[in-house]
């Protein structure tokens, strides 16, 4: 082995190069096959190494799932100085071989014995141990930096995420409320009545949505339906849903038709102009005495009629405009009347516009089909197998619309 292998050793930098040679006659040859453990951690320490072929791995963890690799020693690197001043210390990680490997190995009382003969080693264990002693001192101070650094912006993160936390709950509670006050502009309880009974369903897309319907008994014998669709959807289509509902409402009670109705509310709406916003209406007053349902729609979906023998009738329409856009607004009028037997079902486009997992719409002919086959059923039933049948459709796909549905049913005379 040349002398400069050992000359490179802090610990014997200082002795003269024939000094060396005789040292190395003292050391014992430890030979180690592949992966083989020369100590495992928590062994005890009392032998110092110098690699002189192959290469061996610093382990923690050794043989376990979490095993970790902390370093690779070479030819001419040396270990476990430690263990010749240390009685009774205990090894700090495990050696393996990485392939067959060739070391040098000076027990404690080898080393000891040679102090006694070289007593410069001691001078040279105090500066190894004093640079040792340096060096884990400026590494605790970056260990300590780094430390503080990461728990500062871990803190930091902490009062952020706490922050965004309080302002999620601040918003859900404030959602909440918008919905309770959504929830309230909607009717609790639907007309009952001899003739007809109505029926209602509403599947907002979020916590709150822009659709709107109402069913609310007038004077003369009248009773108004109606049904509305905001643009998008969300808090700011809710507020003005709850607007146009105040509005329809009053205009209502005035006793004028649906169409002079939804003029005067379109002209409040469109009056200051600050909103770029826009509802689709349907609004009608059916008269039953008459059993005549006459109605203006403001670019909202047309009613299909489903008449007795199970047949189901798109009522035919001419273009309208939605209120909101323009003053005056064109609006579609229409006359029916709904004899023993008949139901007249209203809804938004969220019912034809939602989609199944493959992206196929709903469709208006899937509501035609379904609607033929609840001849004999209530309004309220009505709407409720509608809407089951397109919750079942969608299969768990998202929705992007909100679905409302409107039903009034004239009861067969018995």
């Amino acid at each position: 082995m040349p002398i400069n292998l050992l000359s490179k050793i802090p610990l014997f930098a200082d002795l003269p190069h024939e000094e060396l040679d005789k040292i190395l006659s003292c050391l014992d040859v430890k030979e180690l096959a592949g992966r083989e453990i020369l100590f495992r951690e928590g062994d005890p320490g009392d032998h110092f190494y110098v690699v002189m072929r192959g290469e061996l791995e610093v382990l923690l963890g050794e043989g376990k799932p979490e095993e970790l690799l902390l370093n690779i020693l070479r030819v001419g690197e040396y270990f476990g100085e430690m263990s010749l001043i240390m009685p009774g210390g205990h090894r700090t990680a495990s050696l393996r071989a990485r392939g067959d490997s060739t070391l040098l190995s000076m027990s404690r009382l080898q080393f000891l014995d040679l102090t006694k003969k070289y007593p410069q080693l001691s001078h040279s264990m105090v500066r190894v141990l004093s640079q040792r002693l340096d060096a884990a001192n400026t590494q605790t101070f970056h260990d300590l930096t780094e430390k503080n650094r990461q728990l500062q912006t871990a803190y930091d993160e902490l009062k952020a995420a706490q922050a965004q936390l309080i302002e999620k709950e601040r918003l859900e509670r404030e959602l909440q409320v918008a919905a309770d006050i959504q929830l309230s502009i909607l009717p609790d309880e639907l007309p009952v009545l001899d003739d007809f009974d109505f029926g209602a369903r509403i599947l907002p897309a979020r916590q709150v949505g822009g659709d709107l319907y109402d069913i609310f008994l007038l004077k003369d014998d009248k009773v108004g339906v109606l049904i509305g669709d905001v643009a998008d959807k969300g808090v700011p289509s809710a507020i003005f849903m709850a607007r146009a509902h105040a509005l329809i409402m009053a205009e209502a009670d005035t006793g004028m038709d649906a169409g002079d109705a939804l003029q005067m509310v379109n002209r409040h709406i469109t009056r200051l102009q600050k909103s770029t916003q826009f509802v689709t209406v349907l609004y009608g007053i059916l008269d039953l005495k008459t059993r005549l349902f006459c109605y203006a729609r403001a670019g909202h979906e047309p009613p299909l009629l489903l008449h007795p023998d199970g047949t189901v009738e798109r009522i035919p329409h001419n273009p309208g405009m939605a209120l909101g856009l323009w003053d005056p607004v064109t609006l579609d009028k229409h006359v029916i009347t709904l004899p023993p037997g008949s139901t007249l079902l209203l809804f938004t486009d969220g019912m034809t516009d939602c989609r199944d997992k493959l992206g196929e719409a709903f469709g208006l002919e899937r509501i035609k089909n379904t609607l033929s086959g609840l001849s004999n059923v209530t309004a309220q039933q009505v709407c409720d197998h509608l809407l089951g049948t397109l919750v079942n459709y969608q299969d768990g796909s998202k929705q992007d619309d909100d679905v409302t549905l409107v039903a009034v049913h004239a009861v067969p005379k018995k």
